[in-house]
């Protein structure tokens, strides 16, 4: 990731856990009304001075948290959300405020649900059920102290209540491992889905770097690495055919009828080409109006008939939409053998593809034929 990405990145995670802070200060403030709706119906035992002073210290508490989320301390700790400290914080003043209510005290029992669910897309499932075993363990822990001082006024009512959070806590661990499985699963879908769509445009680039724009043959960097492939696991007694081709007079075809004519004379070759040839043959345009041809694994009458049937094919072409005399075309043909260069190769398609043209075009010349005869 680059340097400049970062400070973007961290705001905008700083952003998104502020306003999850802000959610969790209104689940407090929604407590601590309550709790004070209980202290002013004088359901509290206790003084009112420890409600203030109480009250005081979960402020306090969330101020800290606030501090640490402003001031970026939060990054350095391995959960920059720091959820599951405020859903254990969270628990602890909520026991401690339970402590000091007496008959009011299931009312705010749904509050410990609410805390974990803090939790629920956040906290790893382990990390949630010790959580979940916190909140219980606490109130478990509330209550039986207050038995052991004889301070239950309806202990029925206390395993009721205890039972219900058991439970719910139970069901809340279910459905928090259920979220986090399916969030991995659906970020496991999404990255195959990246994934997929990476190698489609690896794909797409690759066919756009080893492709001619104007005839979608194969070009001629692509095409001399194919070629050197095949030589490299060219067996012994085996022989390739390899054929330089040239559009006849094609200069002026573009001088007479103008570069878009010249244009559709090129793809009305790739297009009988590619009805002459075999699936395995290679063809790419070489340059301007040259393509090179090479047929793998063929003899030389095979290599002879499949160049003059394309060389007949073009000839009889009518490039669609426009009106084209006399197109044709001349090649050079020469074999490859196992212990060929492919370079060398070249070199002697070139020279019988000269001795076609001068010989008048539009024919095929083949590099082992007598020049003489």
């Amino acid at each position: 990731m680059s340097a400049s990405k970062q400070p973007v990145n961290r705001r905008s995670l700083q952003h998104l856990l502020l306003l999850r802070f802000a959610m969790a200060v209104a689940t407090y403030g929604i407590v601590m009304t309550l709790f004070w709706l209980a202290v002013i119906f004088d359901l509290l035992p206790a003084p009112q001075s420890v409600a203030l002073v109480s009250s005081v210290l979960v402020v306090l508490s969330q101020l800290l948290f606030f501090a640490l989320l402003r001031s970026d301390y939060n990054l350095r700790f391995r959960d920059p959300s720091m959820t599951e400290a405020q859903v254990l914080v969270g628990c602890s003043w909520l026991t401690y405020l339970l402590a000091l209510l007496d008959s009011g005290r299931g009312t705010l029992l749904m509050f410990y649900v609410l805390i974990l669910l803090f939790g629920v897309f956040q906290l790893p499932p382990r990390v949630f059920a010790r959580c979940a075993a916190f909140a219980f363990c606490s109130f478990l822990g509330l209550n039986l102290w207050e038995a052991s001082q004889q301070k239950l006024q309806d202990p029925a009512l206390v395993l009721l209540q205890v039972a219900a959070l058991f439970f719910v806590l139970c069901w809340l661990y279910l459905f928090a491992s259920y979220l986090q499985a399916l969030s991995q699963r659906m970020r496991r879908f999404a990255l195959q889905a990246h994934q997929d769509t990476l190698r489609g445009m690896m794909r797409q680039l690759e066919s756009l770097a080893a492709t001619d724009e104007l005839t979608g043959l194969f070009n001629r960097r692509h095409f001399l690495a194919l070629a050197a492939n095949e030589l490299a696991m060219l067996a012994p007694g085996q022989v390739h055919g390899l054929a330089l081709i040239d559009l006849d007079h094609f200069k002026q075809v573009n001088d007479s009828y103008g570069h878009a004519v010249g244009d559709r004379v090129l793809q009305t070759f790739a297009a009988v080409a590619r009805a002459c040839l075999r699936d395995g043959d290679i063809l790419a345009r070489y340059g301007g109006e040259e393509f090179v041809l090479l047929l793998p694994d063929t003899s030389i009458d095979q290599f002879s008939a499949c160049c003059e049937r394309l060389r007949e094919a073009f000839a009889a072409a009518e490039p669609i939409g426009v009106h084209v005399k006399g197109i044709s075309l001349s090649a050079g043909m020469t074999l490859l053998h196992c212990d060929d260069e492919l370079d060398d190769a070249l070199q002697r398609a070139d020279q019988a593809l000269y001795r076609a043209k001068r010989d008048g075009r539009n024919r095929c010349a083949a590099a082992w034929e007598n020049v003489d005869a």
